[in-house]
């Protein structure tokens, strides 16, 4: 059985999941839209992996202060046509974006929205290269 193709929502405002879930829709991908309150379940949990349970862990931080996107069950190809119709339909940018993986899923939002700032961070130091 294939996985169902699925992207979380971390902190994006309105508009933006209007947007979203539109181009969702028309491509058979389901939104789900994270509260701050679930923060402390795994991303596992929070995109419906078969076999793992919520833990119903509470969240006593601040939210984040940028917007982060989680893709889980969609293949390099399914990615690649999700992004090229972002692009075409001129959403605003989301700079976090991860893909769930076997060495992700049990962690907390916050633990991957840490790592994506630290890889931002050095992406955007590195010099430009043709």
């Amino acid at each position: 059985m294939k996985n169902q193709q699925k992207i979380l929502l971390f902190h994006v405002d309105r508009e933006k999941q209007a947007q979203l879930s539109k181009l969702c829709l028309s491509m058979g991908i389901q939104m789900i839209f994270i509260e701050k309150k679930q923060y402390g379940e795994t991303l596992g949990a929070l995109a419906k992996i078969q076999g793992i349970p919520l833990s119903n862990t509470p969240d006593t931080g601040a939210e984040f202060p940028a917007e982060m996107m989680v893709f889980s069950g969609m293949d390099s190809q399914a990615l690649d046509r999700f992004l090229k119709k972002y692009r075409e339909l001129q959403i605003a940018p989301i700079a976090l974006k991860a893909v769930l993986t076997p060495n992700n899923i049990f962690w907390n939002p916050r633990q991957l929205y840490g790592e994506l700032q630290k890889e931002h961070a050095a992406f955007q130091k590195q010099p430009f290269e043709r």
